[in-house]
């Protein structure tokens, strides 16, 4: 291994018990021919076991005298999640020089959360896939999926509490509360064209950055970080949540429908207005914008008339308005960790902070 991907060289990749298990080997080097510089995957690579540690805690978590109940949990537990969260919350952690054992439940506990607002999302919109498999909804029924929902919320509560840290209490349940208040502004807003971007971007904070957020912040809450610490990886976690969400919303109309596990259009059926419809319908002409109004309302063929909308925003460069601004979110998120020395966790969290808006096209 060399050049910049030296730095990311496992001391032993054979202890899956050890805590850190990265080697760091200075800054990275900045001139091109020097070559590579750290990759997503070198990323999941160097905290692999730590992952591995969340999975087992997960399985170990499941502990339910229902058996139904522990068997929907595992199959959307189980379903292809990426496990971004856990991840986020590890190198948080790591960047504020933690060592000891408690991120590894913090971060079990994120994706409890996480999971159980997709189970409530799969009900509230009527999705029938999930991650590209059936969604638990279509299989075992709306109430089963609320139920384990339900169950996964308070598992991560009644966890956290035993960890006796007010401040990590504070941190997951204000961001469930968040999340709460984001899903019903979105739904009060319902098939609404009258949505600016501002109230957009507001509803996504909550609904989606701000779990991301509390993750990032947890990391340093264990790592008992000074509060400019605390403050710099809230705020990460905010704009890089902000970004994800934005980067999500426009690849519903032009991912790949095999990585995106979903099919194509999914938030125009279901009556979310996002960002790229919201620029389409500023800059179209007024013939075009009542097309669009009919068809968001109902009074059109979405299946038929999906390739319109899709023509009409690369005519306006409404996904390239929407990547932009979730680039810029990026930019900002890794501009807040200006405040940490270089290492490869801060590294790190800036190759993850790129991959949201490079992912799955």
């Amino acid at each position: 291994m060399t050049g910049a991907r030296a730095k990311w060289k496992r001391h032993d990749a054979g202890l899956l018990d050890k805590p850190t298990g990265l080697a760091y080997y200075g800054p990275m080097k900045k001139r091109a021919e020097e070559l590579s510089p750290p990759m997503i995957q070198d990323v999941w690579n160097a905290y692999r076991a730590e992952l591995q540690r969340v999975e087992a805690l997960i399985e170990k978590n499941l502990t339910s005298q229902v058996p139904l109940l522990n068997q929907i949990a595992h199959y959307i537990l189980n379903s292809g999640g990426k496990r971004i969260r856990p991840l986020l919350l590890i190198m948080s952690a790591k960047l504020c020089r933690y060592t000891g054992e408690q991120h590894i439940l913090l971060a079990t506990l994120v994706e409890f959360i996480h999971t159980a607002t997709l189970l409530h999302d799969d009900v509230i919109d009527q999705g029938d896939l999930r991650r590209g498999k059936k969604a638990v909804r279509t299989l075992w029924g709306n109430h089963a999926s609320i139920l384990v929902g339900d169950y996964l919320y308070v598992s991560a509560a009644t966890h956290s509490i035993s960890l006796k840290n007010q401040e990590v209490n504070y941190a997951l349940l204000g961001a469930c509360r968040q999340m709460i208040e984001g899903e019903m502004v979105q739904q009060a807003r319902h098939s609404d064209l009258h949505v600016t971007d501002q109230d957009y971007l507001d509803i996504i904070r909550n609904k989606t950055a701000s779990l991301i957020s509390a993750t990032c912040r947890l990391g340093a809450i264990v790592g008992k970080a000074p509060e400019t610490e605390k403050e710099a990886l809230t705020q990460f976690g905010l704009d890089l949540g902000t970004a994800f969400q934005v980067a999500d919303d426009t690849l519903d109309y032009v991912a790949q429908k095999d990585l995106l596990g979903k099919a194509l259009g999914t938030d125009l059926k279901e009556g979310k207005v996002t960002l790229p419809l919201l620029h389409l319908l500023r800059t179209c002409s007024g013939e075009e914008k009542r097309k669009i109004r009919q068809i968001v309302k109902g009074n059109g063929s979405l299946k038929k008339e999906f390739g319109h909308i899709l023509a009409l925003m690369h005519r306006y460069g409404s996904v390239e308005y929407a990547m932009h601004l979730a680039q810029q979110y990026v930019d900002r998120a890794k501009a807040r960790l200006a405040v940490f020395p270089d290492s490869s966790h801060k590294e790190a969290l800036q190759v993850v902070a790129d991959y949201v808006v490079t992912r799955d096209h």
